[in-house]
């Protein structure tokens, strides 16, 4: 039961973050030197992506409680491993298309 909320917690609090990265554009909340390169133009498609990718994320720890508390298994973390790899990659390549690097 642990894990289901501390999971469905985690994943929340990611999905807001990505959200308010990338509906809000709070450039910000993603550290000063990952968008040092991005032009003025080029904002909001790189929060978009980016905000997008922290939700990914998120969504797959909620997934891992979910599954995790459903099957009584750590079948989720499956789930975790998938989503975070996939976020991460769509971190990756937003950083070299819109900053020109990783830093």
């Amino acid at each position: 039961m642990f894990e289901l909320v501390l999971m469905i917690f985690l994943g929340a609090l990611f999905d807001y973050i990505g959200w308010q990265i990338w509906k809000k554009e709070h450039i910000t909340l993603i550290h000063s030197y990952h968008y040092t390169k991005v032009k003025d133009k080029d904002k909001k498609p790189y929060t978009k992506a980016m905000g997008k990718a922290v939700i990914t994320m998120g969504t797959g720890m909620i997934l891992t409680g979910l599954i995790d508390f459903i099957t009584g298994t750590s079948y989720g973390w499956i789930f975790f491993g998938i989503f975070f790899l996939l976020g991460f990659i769509m971190m990756l390549i937003a950083q070299k298309k819109y900053n020109g690097g990783l830093f």
